[in-house]
This record gives structure tokens, C-alpha cells and sequence, in this order.
């Protein structure tokens, strides 16, 4: 059985594994540094390791590959007699990050 673990990143819970490619909210490190992800809920495997709320002394460690922007989202707002119209477009940064290693 393959080890996995849930990280909390981006006020989100992302469930990882080695040699996994995740999308997180945008996080402020160069392309090709190693990120640690300590704030570690779960981790399961042979042993699953529940948190109270987060598991002690686990880690992971993963390398970013690409800091992007998804695709755009456009809203239109449109009140019909009035003549009135609003279109905004907005595009979510992204932190593209390829698990390393699950340290338990």
C-alpha cells in the first residue's frame, strides 16, 4: 500500500502522494526551490496517523515547477430595459508543486 498524506495549503486540504503533480494557491517561491509543507492532517499507509489537528513531526517536501495563472473566468452582469452591462474577467494564480517525499 502506497503512502499518502493530507496537507493543508491555500486554506484547502489537497490529499498527496510521491511523485504526484498538485495545483495550490499561488505561494511565494522561485520555480525550481523546494517547498515544506508542515501543516500535515493525515497520514496513511501501512500506518494511518491521525492528527489532533495536525500530525507531529510530518513533513512534505516538494519542488515547484511553474508559478501560472488559470484560465480566465468571465462574469457578465446584464439588467435587461436598463441599459446597463458589467463584464470583469479574472484569471487565479496557481503554484504548480511535484511531491517529493512524505516524512512521517
Amino acid at each position: 500500500m502506497s503512502t499518502y498524506a493530507i496537507i493543508k495549503t491555500g486554506g484547502k486540504q489537497v490529499k498527496v502522494e510521491v511523485d504526484q503533480t498538485i495545483y495550490v494557491e499561488k505561494l511565494d517561491v522561485e520555480a525550481g526551490a523546494e517547498v515544506t509543507f508542515d501543516q500535515v492532517v493525515l497520514v496513511g499507509g501501512d500506518k494511518t496517523v491521525v492528527g489532533t489537528p495536525l500530525v507531529a513531526g510530518a513533513t512534505v517536501v516538494g519542488t515547484v515547477e511553474k508559478q501560472g495563472k488559470q484560465k480566465k473566468v468571465v462574469t457578465y452582469k446584464y439588467k435587461p430595459k436598463k441599459g446597463s452591462h458589467r463584464k470583469q474577467g479574472h484569471r487565479q494564480p496557481y503554484t504548480k508543486v511535484v511531491i517529493k517525499a512524505i516524512n512521517a
